[in-house]
């Protein structure tokens, strides 16, 4: 078997949608599972639709995600160029050898003339209003014409397009890696353009071509390519390379949250959470779209929450480093129906991510979040500040819920005051105070001790004291150890905090 070869071929036509990046990641998984190369090709036939910086974007993207290129327009390869527009001149041979074989045809109407075809079977109460097999023998186009007529048309320069010639009344098969066998009959399918009068070639002629000429063994891409694959198929046939067709796997639709309709960048501004990999700007508009890398988001765990919609690994693992995914990852077991995509489950997978790495990686991504806020800390005090908080955070930025660690809190929790402050709240954590300031050892378990010991000795209830102690010293209703925090800030900010609490609360 030759060596597998798959492309992910996105258009530059603005940011990376998190569908395409799937789309990338399922390539990528399968190429490396099978010791075979992942190429990105840029698609960029349609240049009314080129946005500068998009190329540079979907890059960037691919390789924050952690997928390394075999080829690319950067750093080219065998097969290269590999940006359609760079290639434009070789797609005309292919567009005239379909037409010396009778397999398509120069089409000369106007837009004016489309659009009158199209009202004449809306009236007609034709469901779908195609330039087909029917159609085309009643406009304008190098079958009706005489030869004579279309050189002349030619020669003077006048615009037209090139359209397959679908065959009539015929039933198309092929097999889908994902769906199985799928069935067209071609008197559904249209006479679709293959070369536009800009001398470009359409995505179907070109995607087509590109296949055939880089050697690409399959095609992976999403479930809205599904309609165009007989048309793909067909030209494979028309062109005599069935023997080296690719094999076909139309993934499944991102759906949003409620499961109608497919995810778009709306859905995710109305919902509040990102739909591209990392944050664009339009170059044009000004426009900003929020990514997940600078949400905060871990690439592993973007990762994992995109090979997780549609594919199933069939054991209860959830959580995979880049190099298990490829190890387990296979076509067979992604399935035909639509992703619903859930944003809850992606920053439970951040959540344990970022409890997997070590204080230390953690400590370089919190910095730029104390400094913005202005925090005074040491990098000594980091790790155990870190230790602290990280089980309670999705997310780096939460982390700073433990601001009161560097900083005096200025205000106090008001649930907690108003349930758990008593008229002898003051006195019990002025007595505590002293305890606390007469302990040598200002360890967490020795300062629970000292705690605990006091209070058996006063006999009062834990439940009374515990949460006014937690609000005189971080400003919060909850969070970690109190005495952890304590030991955290040391003796003489301890004792300090509680006696500023009693004075302000009375």
């Amino acid at each position: 078997m030759s060596q597998v070869r798959v492309r992910f071929a996105p258009s530059p036509t603005g940011p990376l949608h998190m569908g395409g990046v799937r789309t990338a990641l399922f390539n990528y998984l399968f190429a490396k599972k099978n010791n075979g190369k992942f190429i990105l090709r840029i698609e960029d036939t349609d240049q009314t639709r080129y946005v500068p910086g998009a190329e540079d974007y979907i890059k960037e993207a691919l390789e924050w995600s952690g997928m390394q290129l075999d080829e690319d327009p950067w750093q080219g390869g065998e097969y290269g160029p590999y940006r359609q527009s760079d290639r434009k001149p070789m797609y005309r041979q292919y567009a005239d050898q379909l037409i010396e074989a009778g397999h398509a045809y120069y089409a000369f109407d106007t837009a004016e003339e489309l659009d009158e075809m199209r009202e004449r079977l809306t009236r007609a109460k034709v469901p779908s209003p195609q330039y087909n097999a029917t159609v085309r023998m009643s406009m304008k186009n190098s079958l009706t014409l005489s030869a004579d007529e279309v050189k002349a048309r030619l020669d003077a320069g006048e615009p037209y397009t090139i359209r397959v010639k679908m065959p009539r009344n015929e039933e198309l098969r092929f097999q889908d890696i994902i769906r199985g066998w799928v069935q067209v009959n071609t008197n559904s399918l249209d006479d679709k353009v293959i070369f536009k009068s800009d001398g470009m070639p359409t995505y179907h002629l070109a995607n087509v071509v590109d296949d055939h000429l880089m050697k690409i063994t399959h095609v992976i891409r999403g479930e809205e390519w599904l309609p165009s694959a007989p048309l793909h198929v067909l030209l494979y046939r028309f062109f005599g390379w069935e023997d080296t067709k690719p094999q076909f796997a139309h993934l499944p639709l991102i759906l949003r949250p409620d499961g109608n309709g497919k995810l778009s960048k709306r859905d995710g501004d109305r919902l509040g959470f990102p739909v591209f990999p990392i944050d664009w700007k339009d170059a044009v508009t000004g426009e900003m779209s929020s990514g997940y890398r600078e949400k905060g988001y871990f690439k592993e765990a973007f990762v994992n929450m995109l090979a997780f919609l549609g594919w199933n690994p069939g054991t209860e693992k959830e959580l995979y480093t880049m190099d298990e995914l490829i190890q387990d990852f296979s076509l067979e077991r992604v399935g035909k129906s639509g992703a619903k995509f859930d944003a809850a489950k992606t920053n439970w997978y951040n959540q344990q991510f970022l409890r997997e790495q070590s204080n230390e990686v953690l400590a370089v991504a919190l910095k730029p979040y104390l400094d913005a806020e202005s925090l005074t800390y040491t990098d000594s005090q980091l790790p155990t500040f870190i230790e602290l908080m990280k089980e309670r955070a999705s997310f780096v930025s939460e982390m700073l819920e433990g601001r009161y660690m560097f900083e005096k809190p200025s205000e106090y929790d008001e649930k907690t005051v108003s349930k758990k402050w008593k008229e002898n709240s003051g006195a019990i954590l002025t007595d505590l105070a002293s305890q606390f300031g007469q302990t040598v050892d200002f360890g967490s378990e020795n300062l629970h001790e000292v705690f605990k010991s006091h209070l058996e000795a006063k006999e009062i209830g834990m439940g009374a004291v515990l949460p006014v102690l937690r609000v005189v010293v971080t400003g919060k209703g909850a969070g970690p150890s109190i005495f952890d925090i304590m030991a955290f800030l040391g003796k003489e900010e301890s004792v300090d905090r509680i006696k500023e609490g009693v004075q302000k609360l009375g």
